[in-house]
């Protein structure tokens, strides 16, 4: 394919991508006015965001295992089109048990989206050209994750739209991807026999499903050490040890356990897995520290993100097309695991008082290095498998990092909630308050407009050293992404595409099959 023609391929994965993005960032903003208006619960606070990435994660392995037995163009459109039910549930939505449904459908639609994106980029460009086009994907990552807390606020302070459009404004983009996908992407029609491994995959589901609730809810809904934990993570446990067993077995497995004698794989899922926690983990409680720390505005908290989005754009982008040009692409990925590591190690010195020039540095510094490591662990992964298994090593790295992001944040959630808690107990003692006397403390996120000059200081000094503390947690977790990546051998890019590849493996098995029947 030429340039053109894979720009215009992509063109369609691009807006399905910026979808996906915008689902999971959108509603940041928007959720205290929608749990208001719905009169909800805290805790449906908390289902709200997380049944979406819980339903994406769990799902990520299946729909990598279909996109290697079905027409991926076919089930691209299938998720998105589960995406626009979703949206459309979520915005008619007049209670709650409603909305957090409608997110699990859009969950399930983002988790298509996110396996079969990558899978369908590696089926019509060659790892050594793919570089240059990983990197166009970093910039819509970035251009979607800078979007959508801007434009969640932006309509939920518009008196005629109000929080319902943050999930209609996904609905135009969804069909415009559906539309493009149709016209501008052109794959084979996959036909052979199959069997789906149905009871793996409810096992995969269960039993991951069983692990993230558990991380989600514990330390803020029942305590680590419970019945509950003890259920759930003994559950999950057992289940996902089923799950191995059943996949050992089945001549076509979900996750093709195989896949994890390959070095490359294993390696690059363990990092994937470690930079979800450092990343996903520490960043997403960067927002809560603009605005209680720092006493911004939900949109101003999102323009504060910008140099990390912009470092992040700017080395995906010139990384990729380096690596095109030269091949060369380990010392990409140690370099970012390096600089990302730097940066968490200097985020967890911030405080109430760092000036927001330094706070702008720190940032940018960490975005580059992810820039550079993310997408292209997904290279070396896709590199290094038979064209086969390309849909299974590519979901396996996005679910093991999605996994990571969602175990990272409820961690270190609760490390922020006890840090916090214990904080202000000590500030309060010195200061000659009753510990009690607020509620800043009790679990929930203070009202900063409603406290009194000296409370609101002693929030805001306990929300900066609390933030700081989980970047030094997460700055450990990023230096094990280091050694695993250092442990990677680097291979040459292949020239040929997915769909070429798989051709010539077809070739080769039909070639040996017919030799032995000579034989014989």
């Amino acid at each position: 394919m030429t340039h053109r023609q894979i720009l215009q391929a992509m063109s369609g994965l691009m807006a399905g991508m910026f979808v996906a993005i915008l689902a999971g960032t959108v509603v940041a903003n928007a959720l205290p006015r929608i749990i208001a208006d719905l009169e909800a619960s805290q805790s449906s606070y908390t289902w709200v965001i997380t049944a979406e990435l819980l339903a994406m994660t769990a799902t990520v392995p299946l729909w990598g295992k279909l996109s290697d037995l079905f027409n991926q163009k076919l089930l691209l459109q299938l998720s998105l089109s589960l995406f626009i039910v979703g949206s459309l549930l979520a915005g008619f939505s007049q209670e709650v048990g409603l909305l957090i449904f409608s997110r699990v459908v859009q969950g399930i639609g983002a988790g298509g989206l996110t396996a079969l994106a990558q899978v369908v980029m590696a089926a019509i460009i060659p790892p050594r050209r793919l570089g240059k086009y990983a990197g166009i994907f970093g910039a819509v990552f970035a251009v979607g994750t800078v979007a959508g807390p801007l434009i969640g606020g932006v309509l939920v302070d518009t008196s005629w739209l109000g929080w319902r459009w943050c999930f209609f404004i996904g609905v135009p983009f969804a069909l415009l991807a559906i539309v493009l996908l149709q016209r501008t992407l052109k794959l084979p029609t996959v036909r052979r026999e199959v069997k789906i491994d149905f009871l793996g995959a409810f096992l995969i589901v269960a039993g991951v499903s069983a692990l993230l609730i558990w991380v989600t809810l514990a330390g803020t809904e029942f305590d680590w050490i419970s019945w509950q934990t003890a259920a759930l993570a003994g559950g999950g446990v057992v289940l996902l040890i089923a799950a191995v067993v059943v996949e050992a077995r089945v001549p076509e497995p979900v996750i093709p356990l195989g896949i994890f004698r390959n070095r490359t794989v294993t390696l690059t899922t363990v990092a994937s897995l470690l930079v979800g926690v450092a990343m996903f983990g520490g960043t997403v409680f960067l927002s809560q520290y603009f605005q209680i720390s720092l006493g911004k505005s939900p949109t101003v908290a999102g323009l504060m993100s910008l140099p990390m989005i912009l470092g992040l754009l700017v080395s995906s982008t010139v990384a990729g097309q380096i690596i095109t040009r030269t091949g060369r692409w380990k010392v990409y990925l140690v370099a970012g695991s390096i600089i990302m590591t730097v940066g968490l190690g200097l985020l967890a010195t911030i405080d109430v008082d760092t000036h927001f020039g330094l706070l702008s540095a720190y940032m940018a510094i960490m975005g580059v290095g992810v820039g550079m490591l993310m997408q292209n662990l997904v290279l070396a992964a896709q590199n290094d498998v038979p064209a086969t298994e390309l849909g299974a090593a590519t979901s396996v790295l996005s679910f093991f990092r999605s996994m990571g992001g969602t175990i990272g944040t409820s961690v270190l959630g609760a490390i922020l909630a006890n840090r916090v808690a214990t904080e202000m107990t000590r500030s309060l003692t010195e200061a000659g308050i009753p510990a009690g006397a607020d509620e800043a403390g009790g679990g929930g996120v203070p009202d900063m407009a409603t406290l009194p000059e000296p409370m609101r200081e002693i929030v805001e000094r306990a929300y900066g050293m609390a933030t700081a503390e989980l970047f030094l947690v997460a700055t450990p977790v990023a230096a094990l992404a280091v050694i695993a990546v250092l442990f990677i051998k680097e291979k040459p890019l292949k020239d040929t595409s997915g769909m070429e590849r798989l051709t010539a493996e077809s070739a080769d098995s039909a070639g040996a099959a017919a030799a032995r029947a000579g034989v014989g």
